[in-house]
């Protein structure tokens, strides 16, 4: 079984408003044959914690706006270090680079493959000269 065709378009709305928010490092994974509770997982980070409150808003209002969706459920945000959006087909997870970097959540879900993201929406590397 792999991530729906719904999910797989949700994921690249939640990495296009990630990337234009110069979100860094974007990844998505099909979990699917994973996990029953979701198809997918957009992983992101950013330097500070306010870039992180910033790709949280943009991601949320572009799946509502062009998904159609809003989150069943949303953690973290009052600290703004690991921000979680369950869409129930996807679970967007914007983190601060030292967060992302001390979870390792790409170690967790290396066996389970990626999803292909539009071009130009990887976002630049952690520390690249890139960043805003």
């Amino acid at each position: 079984m792999s991530a729906t065709d719904r999910a797989v378009g949700l994921v690249n709305i939640a990495a296009e408003a990630a990337a234009d928010k110069l979100a860094q490092e974007i990844v998505a994974y099909d979990v699917s044959d994973q996990l029953v509770i979701t198809d997918a997982f957009v992983l992101c980070s950013a330097p500070n914690d306010r870039q992180v409150r910033s790709i949280v808003e943009e991601v949320e209002e572009r799946l509502r706006d062009q998904g159609g969706v809003k989150p069943v459920r949303r953690e973290g945000e009052r600290d703004g270090r690991w921000v979680l959006l369950d869409y129930a087909d996807i679970v967007v997870h914007i983190q601060h680079e030292e967060e992302r970097g001390h979870y390792g959540l790409e170690r967790l879900w290396k066996d389970c493959p990626q999803i292909t993201l539009p071009e130009g929406t990887r976002g630049p590397a952690r520390g690249s000269a890139d960043e805003a």
